[in-house]
């Protein structure tokens, strides 16, 4: 329980340095679209190696395929009534939302694959994730949406919270889940990873950064890479 512990709070810590300095400073747009862009090269690794390959590999291309996909479905579907409610400015919003709908199946996943050792390039992911999804989301919600600093940083501390509980609680429950629900859970969080990648992430780099945005995610990939 103590590493999942560590674990969950090596997630969230960098979630809410994140959102401090979306919320404190104005970072130029290069940086943050660098940032933006390394983290999803390490989200696209970490979907690649940590959370589908061995869903596949237990559970089959049936049963990972409809979680990845049931996965992508939710955080689109989520994510279009968020548009459709908040406008063209729900960007922030929809980073937020894709750290909870993609953040508790990839931290439940983190939890459960302590129990084998693993897990390590997966955090790593997670937190190089978190940084450019809370910088840009907290920055668009004060800018854009003109929610207030407290009250933003409190939503992403709750967030934070959210991702060391179900940390611990996959780390805890483990031993009790079919091989099966696992895979699930992996495949799942890979959708959603992929489609919070696709969806918002990646394009806001993109806006906010220009083209050469596809080497730091190639940086990104080749570190998270590396490191499994």
């Amino acid at each position: 329980m103590g590493a999942a512990l560590l674990y969950g709070l090596g997630t969230a810590i960098p979630l809410l340095i994140g959102a401090i300095i979306g919320l404190r400073t104005t970072l130029p747009r290069p940086l943050l679209a660098s940032l933006m862009a390394f983290g999803a090269g390490t989200m696209i690794a970490a979907v690649s190696n940590e959370l589908f390959e061995p869903a596949f590999l237990q559970a089959g291309a049936f049963t990972a395929g409809a979680a990845l996909f049931l996965g992508a479905t939710v955080y689109v579907v989520a994510n279009r009534l968020l548009e459709r409610r908040e406008g063209a400015g729900a960007v922030g919003w929809a980073l937020m939302l894709g750290t909870v709908l993609d953040g508790v199946p990839e931290n439940t996943a983190l939890g459960v694959s302590l129990s084998s050792g693993g897990g390590m390039v997966l955090l790593v992911a997670i937190a190089a994730g978190n940084v450019p999804e809370a910088i840009g989301g907290s920055a668009l919600l004060h800018r854009q949406r003109n929610v207030s600093t407290g009250r933003a940083f409190t939503l992403w501390l709750l967030t934070g919270a959210v991702l060391v509980v179900v940390t611990v609680a996959g780390a805890l429950l483990s031993d009790r889940l079919e091989p099966a629900h696992i895979s699930a859970i992996q495949a799942f969080a890979g959708g959603a990873t992929i489609a919070v990648l696709a969806d918002s992430l990646m394009p806001e780099a993109y806006r906010e950064g220009g083209w050469w945005v596809g080497m730091a995610t190639s940086v990104g990939f080749l570190v998270a890479f590396l490191l499994g």
